[in-house]
């Protein structure tokens, strides 16, 4: 199947290449609006891009402009004439046309707007009022409404006036006279009850509605939790606003996991939606720049750390040999700890009330993960130390020397998956986002940490 694709956009590369127009037009039958908008990133030809998108024209571009990158959007609507736009703006749903001109800066945004007619201009503002990342910012407000008063007759009736532009009717959804929600029914009741049975009899409670302010990731939870094929989106009245449907839900998904894997590689900034090898490298270079310069003055205070304990590494010089195990057990251990406690809170199963719960738990792994660790150490100082001749004072034995450093490495595995597992939770509780906190965020405070209690440790174990 992939294959077949592969083999079509090539013909349709070639068709562009040659400006065949009848060509390309025929490839595209074969091809999904998806795979044309995926084609449309490689091109770096204005000329290439102008002739693919005009020879489509409005009707046959409106499903590929919906599917495109926000930073691909602006130059496509170039290609068309005022007429021509209006047209390819009819052919979109009200949540696709409202993303294509929130991809759109005010002064071109407000040109487009000028295009569309009243009702549409002010159903298009209604949602574009709305976060891109909140349901309210996902919903699309084409969905079948009847009221409880009618008939499945008349429902079927009302339906059938706005049937082409609905984008759902899995789920026809009951309203008062004021649009407030009371219910729902679903297609088949409408086919299998007789014409006059009223819809207040057959219709069924909405589940899980959300307010249009709610976060797109409380939107995914309830797709995945509740094995919901939309989700219903109201005001604070109540008042039946649209859906978010499941092929959303999956974007949703994929931007708040990509966001997560990003923050926690320390990558910040807006994602951008062209993919990984068309993204510019200055985009790739704003995004990371930042957190590793941060993460790089922070670091300076280990170099501090080493200079206020130089002369215990002047002393027993051997104490260099261990730090870097220290140091980086930490990181390991307090990274563990804040991958399991993200993910938890990724998929609703802890929030900041749960904090004790989560320190209590992870102190008691840390302290089993800790002492394991730290016998195991002990046991290599005290036995392979003596077999390399290592140097030590005359006054150090190797038994008090591995006792420093298996110490040191118990507390600091303690204290970082601690740390790991609180400052996501922390995070959370001051709205910020969790993943900001952790790798390599974590992984750097704790190789402060660490050091001090490595340093201080041998310091009082060691007696320098």
């Amino acid at each position: 199947m992939q294959e077949t694709v592969s083999i079509n956009l090539e013909m349709l590369e070639v068709s562009i290449e040659s400006r065949d127009g009848s060509a390309l037009l025929k490839t595209v039958e074969s091809l999904h609006y998806a795979d044309i908008a995926d084609f449309q990133e490689t091109l770096t030809e204005y000329e290439d891009l102008e002739f693919l998108v005009k020879t489509l024209g409005p009707v046959g571009y409106a499903d590929v402009l919906a599917e495109l990158p926000e930073e691909l959007v602006e130059t496509s609507l170039y290609c068309f004439n005022t007429s021509e736009k209006r047209e390819l703006f009819a052919q979109l749903s009200d949540d696709d046309l409202t993303d294509v001109l929130r991809a759109l800066d005010e002064v071109k945004r407000s040109e487009m707007l000028g295009i569309l007619g009243r009702k549409d201009k002010e159903l298009v503002r209604t949602l574009l009022k709305y976060d891109e990342d909140t349901a309210g910012g996902w919903m699309t407000t084409q969905i079948g409404r009847v009221t409880s008063e009618m008939s499945v007759k008349t429902a079927v009736a009302s339906l059938r006036v706005n049937l082409e532009s609905a984008d759902t009717l899995s789920r026809i959804f009951v309203v008062d006279e004021n649009g407030m929600l009371e219910g729902k029914v679903r297609l088949r009741d409408l086919a299998f009850n007789t014409w006059d049975t009223p819809i207040r009899d057959i219709m069924q409670p909405v589940e899980h509605p959300v307010l249009a302010t709610a976060d797109q990731e409380e939107v995914a939870m309830i797709f995945k939790k509740y094995d919901q094929t939309i989700v219903v989106v109201v005001d604070e009245s109540n008042r039946l606003l649209g859906v978010v449907t499941h092929d959303d839900a999956m974007e949703i998904a994929e931007q708040e996991s990509t966001e997560d894997m990003e923050r926690i590689a320390g990558v910040s900034g807006d994602q951008p939606e062209v993919s990984y090898l068309y993204t510019t490298v200055f985009t790739h270079f704003k995004r990371r720049f930042w957190w590793l310069f941060g993460l790089a003055l922070i670091a300076v205070l280990s170099g501090y750390v080493m200079l206020r304990f130089e002369s215990v590494l002047s002393g027993i010089y051997l104490l260099s040999l261990f730090l870097p195990m220290v140091i980086s057990a930490g990181g390991n251990t307090g990274g563990q700890a804040s991958t399991m406690v993200i993910r938890a809170m990724a998929l609703g199963e802890l929030t900041p009330a749960d904090s004790l719960k989560v320190a209590w738990k992870e102190f008691r792994l840390g302290a089993m993960l800790g002492s394991l660790l730290a016998i195991s150490i002990f046991v290599i100082c005290i036995g392979l130390l003596p077999v390399f001749r290592a140097p030590l004072p005359e006054e150090i034995t190797y038994l008090r020397f591995g006792l420093s450093i298996s110490i040191s490495l118990g507390i600091q595995v303690v204290f970082s998956t601690l740390i790991g597992a609180l400052l996501p939770l922390l995070a959370r509780s001051l709205r910020l986002d969790p993943a900001v906190i952790a790798a390599p965020a974590i992984t750097t405070v704790v190789d402060v940490i660490g050091m001090v209690i490595y340093f201080v440790t041998a310091q009082t174990i060691l007696g320098l």
